[in-house]
């Protein structure tokens, strides 16, 4: 799919496919895509945007999202006569990042999800056969036979009455938290706290606070009344069909095992093939400008194609020259991602604090969107991540475990928080700043599970990024 028109916008732009492992997967040719943006950037293109989805499944469910998003920065005529006025010779090449990247649910759902319905994308998995579920959740999280043998174990566990009852008193029988552990173990997920690599950046793993905590945010958003699922005081009781089966609840910690599989994998994909694509273009277009935007986990793909491979928080390979604007929407990565310091764990900077520490790996603006509705980052991203009540700090009440898109990038200097605008305003961004824009009066429509995490084609945000794009053009 070397080229995807989308004739609503009347443009053109690149779908990139990568696998799980970082490499580029060939076009039904045989030749690589990468090979022929090369060429294209070398046409005199001033300004190259790259792209990457977030948890988004297959190609025809990133093209669902890279679609309207894309037409709604098209829609920016205003933003592209800025740029045309700063630069008369101005020249895009849209570029979109495909990776692997559904860590639950059915990937049916995202079109529910990003259409006109709103449907629950757990629900497909009840009907599923024990079997149909390890081979999914084997491909997402590991499969291997110590694996398999555990998801097997947890799957037939749904069926046991005595297992229900423990549930239903709050305890989980010995072999389940093995088998719980053993899956995290075969994964390679790690606990080694808030400034970690994406996927061990979690600080314990407890199977029952997760499905504790699981049960509460699905009450939440279950709807009562007529014709809407029991809510928390209705129905057959807490384990009673719907969003409150065993087989639901059970699966809980396996799909947060999955949804921290996905932040793992996205930061591999990002430091591999995409920043190995990122130095191919750079030196093919010599002059080139280059804007970064990444949505959900692909926040971290494209910040670690900035940073590439990180040795103990040591840049190991360097992009030819800095991008020129990053734009965060809605960021399944840690708030503190790149904090000076993370106050959680003195003297350790943020995983991806070197982007920007001198010489910086973007020398324009890094903006960040926010929203109060997203359920996906705000409830799922921390889901598990602590024990007990957690710590908050200052008056802002920063957790130790939280995503961009809930609470911004925090924790360094040149922070700037601000509400979003309409979409023909000014933001002033400046170069070398970090802007948290809380756009909650704008990304605020979705339903149970994610709530309003996929709402971001909208002309608001299309200008917010825009503005940071502008801003890197003028003083480049």
């Amino acid at each position: 799919m070397p080229l995807r028109h989308i004739d609503q916008a009347n443009l053109d732009y690149y779908l990139l496919l990568f696998d799980s492992d970082g490499n580029e997967r060939p076009e039904q040719d045989g030749t690589l895509l990468s090979e022929t943006l090369r060429k294209v950037v070398q046409d005199g293109v001033t300004d190259v945007f790259v792209s990457s989805h977030g948890w988004m499944g297959d190609i025809p469910a990133a093209i669902r999202q890279y679609d309207p998003w894309i037409t709604a920065m098209a829609a920016q005529a205003d933003d592209r006569d800025r740029a045309r006025a700063i630069d008369p010779r101005f020249k895009t090449v849209i570029v979109g990042i495909h990776w692997p990247s559904l860590p639950w649910g059915n990937e049916d759902a995202w079109a529910a999800l990003l259409g006109d319905d709103e449907m629950d994308e757990f629900a497909a998995e009840l009907p599923m056969t024990a079997d149909e579920l390890v081979q999914r959740y084997a491909n997402r999280i590991a499969d291997t036979d110590a694996a398999r043998a555990a998801l097997t174990t947890i799957l037939a566990a749904t069926e046991d009455e005595e297992v229900e009852a423990q549930l239903a008193e709050g305890t989980l029988s010995p072999h389940l938290e093995q088998a719980y552990q053993t899956l995290f173990d075969e994964a390679g997920l790690g606990l080694a706290g808030a400034g970690a690599a994406p996927g061990s950046d979690q600080g314990t793993f407890s199977p029952a606070l997760i499905i504790s905590e699981w049960e509460s945010a699905a009450k939440e958003a279950a709807p009562s009344g007529p014709g809407g699922t029991p809510g928390p005081d209705e129905g057959p009781g807490l384990l009673g069909g719907g969003r409150g089966s065993l087989k639901d609840i059970l699966l809980s910690p396996v799909r947060q095992m999955s949804f921290w599989s996905m932040k793992h994998r996205a930061r591999h994909v990002g430091e591999t093939g995409v920043h190995a694509l990122l130095i191919e273009l750079q030196k093919s277009a010599s002059t080139a400008r280059f804007h970064l935007m990444g949505h959900s986990f692909g926040c971290i793909v494209v910040s670690a194609a900035i940073s590439g491979p990180l040795d103990q928080g040591t840049i190991t390979s360097r992009l030819p020259r800095p991008v020129h604007s990053l734009f965060l929407v809605q960021g399944a990565m840690s708030l503190w991602s790149f904090a000076e310091s993370v106050p959680f764990a003195p003297n350790a900077p943020g995983y991806f604090r070197p982007i920007d520490v001198a010489p910086a790996l973007v020398s324009g603006p890094i903006v960040t969107t926010r929203s109060a509705f997203d359920r996906a980052v705000g409830t799922f991203f921390p889901l598990g991540a602590k024990l007990g009540d957690e710590v908050l700090l200052g008056p802002a009440d920063l957790p130790e475990f939280g995503g961009v898109g809930t609470f911004g990038i925090q924790g360094t200097a040149a922070i700037h928080d601000m509400q979003v605008l309409n979409a023909d305003a000014d933001y002033g961004f400046d170069v070398g700043q970090f802007f948290n824009v809380d756009a909650s009066t704008v990304i605020r429509h979705g339903g149970w599970p994610s709530g309003a995490h996929s709402d971001i084609a909208h002309a608001e945000i299309a200008h917010v990024f825009w503005q940071a794009a502008l801003s890197g053009i003028a003083n480049s």
